[in-house]
């Protein structure tokens, strides 16, 4: 009984994880609310960004509160730090400016009954102009290629089974199990197919960083399209809880770095790679309509996301959230660079190598982006302190086929339901209006 209770508890403890990505900040007592004085965020180089400060509890101002505060350059060390007593629960912070395109962040803290607070704001100085400090291989479309060929080579060997206490009056659930890039190497995912007979669109949802099990895009499969939502380190995505928790923190503890040093053996290869085989997966479907695929995710997923339809012209509509390893060189020319932030301070003692500073722009989201042929949904915040958008705009700006971007100002590395509800919409429908 003690294990079944467990089984629960970690069950629930790793579902409510796997949702951060997607959840809003837990709600707090007293509220730091942050701004900047103009009301899109937006500034052109060489104005000045004030901060409206305000301390809010019960949604009345806190008065007589003192604040820190810092600003400068996102994710850099700040430039200035200072403090203030809001005598009326208000305060203006001059925040200063920037020359060139970019973001100015300010972060504001507060000690109120003994608990600390903390929230911030992020002024965005002409984002559309900036550029990656990555460089594109001048062999990266061979090395590509070359990679995509071996890996076309491998069977398949798709195993699916039906898992039918997931199975809905409309859609029937499965484990699906194909072979990966090599011999030995698998790939594992949750297949959801509309029970109605006939042909369908298909969507490939790609995974956020971490280790967990999944449960398949269901809600999408039941507006009738074929959903496949995959992991990625190759191993099955339904086990127990505990596994996922073990492995998170033992043999997959920092994937992401592991063999930096070696283009041809870096983790995300594998990953890269098996994003395409689950495409080949899907076009082995009876049910797919062999044509109207889409490609989403956010975070890692959105990184995964724009490197699928850089490899792959077999997917017609993208949409990525907040995208990972973008323009990861940035720390190395002093702004801030994507997730998971190999090149910077804390890191660059260990990672700031040549041979791993090559092998990242291999990887790097930026240069696929320059080969996004297919239109694309895109939406991201000034705020992500994960995926800083001085890094997800490096790669958004280089992409030349059409795309929307939808900026929600103050969210970080989360997202709102009716924002993810958008997306959905949108990607469906253009997978819908393709079928029509």
């Amino acid at each position: 009984m003690k294990k079944n209770y467990l089984r629960i508890f970690l069950s629930l403890t790793l579902t409510l994880t796997s949702l951060l990505l997607f959840a809003q900040p837990v709600e707090k007592l007293v509220k730091i609310i942050v701004a900047p004085d103009h009301a899109d965020w937006v500034y052109k180089p060489g104005e000045i960004a004030n901060f409206d400060v305000s301390v809010m509890k019960n949604s009345e101002l806190l008065t007589n509160v003192k604040i820190k505060y810092e600003f400068g350059k996102e994710m850099m060390v700040p430039t200035k730090r200072d403090s203030a007593i809001l005598k009326d629960g208000r305060f203006k912070i001059e925040g200063g400016t920037m020359k060139e395109a970019g973001f100015l962040r300010c972060r504001v803290s507060a000690v109120v009954d003994g608990v600390r607070y903390e929230n911030l704001a992020t002024a965005a100085y002409s984002p559309d102009q900036i550029k990656p400090t990555t460089e594109m291989p001048s062999d990266f479309v061979q090395f590509w290629d070359k990679a995509k060929a071996e890996a076309s080579r491998i069977p398949m060997d798709a195993k699916v089974t039906l898992l039918p206490d997931r199975c809905t009056e409309k859609v029937n659930v499965y484990l699906a199990n194909i072979q990966n890039y090599g011999i030995g190497t698998r790939l594992y995912g949750i297949l959801c197919v509309p029970k109605k007979a006939g042909k369908y669109p298909a969507v490939l949802k790609l995974p956020g960083a971490g280790v967990r099990p999944y449960s398949g895009e269901i809600a999408m499969a039941e507006k009738g399209v074929i959903t496949f939502e995959i992991g990625i380190h190759g191993i099955p995505v339904t086990m127990d809880p505990s596994v996922y928790i073990d492995l998170g923190r033992s043999v997959l503890d920092g994937y992401w770095l592991y063999n930096l040093d070696n283009r041809d053996r870096y983790y995300y290869k594998r990953v890269y790679l098996g994003c395409l085989r689950a495409i080949d997966f899907i076009y082995s479907l009876p049910e797919f309509d062999g044509s109207s695929l889409g490609v989403n995710g956010g975070s890692q997923g959105g990184a995964l996301t724009i490197v699928t339809a850089g490899l792959d012209p077999r997917v017609k509509y993208i949409a990525a959230m907040y995208p990972a390893l973008c323009d990861l060189a940035g720390y190395l020319n002093g702004r801030a660079g994507g997730w998971p932030h190999m090149f910077n301070e804390a890191n660059a003692a260990f990672n700031a190598k040549k041979d791993k500073i090559e092998t990242s722009k291999y990887y790097d989201v930026v240069n696929f982006a320059r080969m996004v042929k297919v239109p694309g949904y895109y939406s991201w915040g000034f705020n992500d302190t994960t995926c800083p958008p001085t890094s997800t705009y490096s790669a958004y700006n280089v992409i030349q086929a059409p795309k929307s971007l939808y900026i929600y100002q103050e969210i970080g590395h989360w997202v709102y339901p009716e924002q993810y509800e958008k997306l959905r919409n949108w990607l469906v429908n253009k997978l819908m209006g393709e079928v029509k």
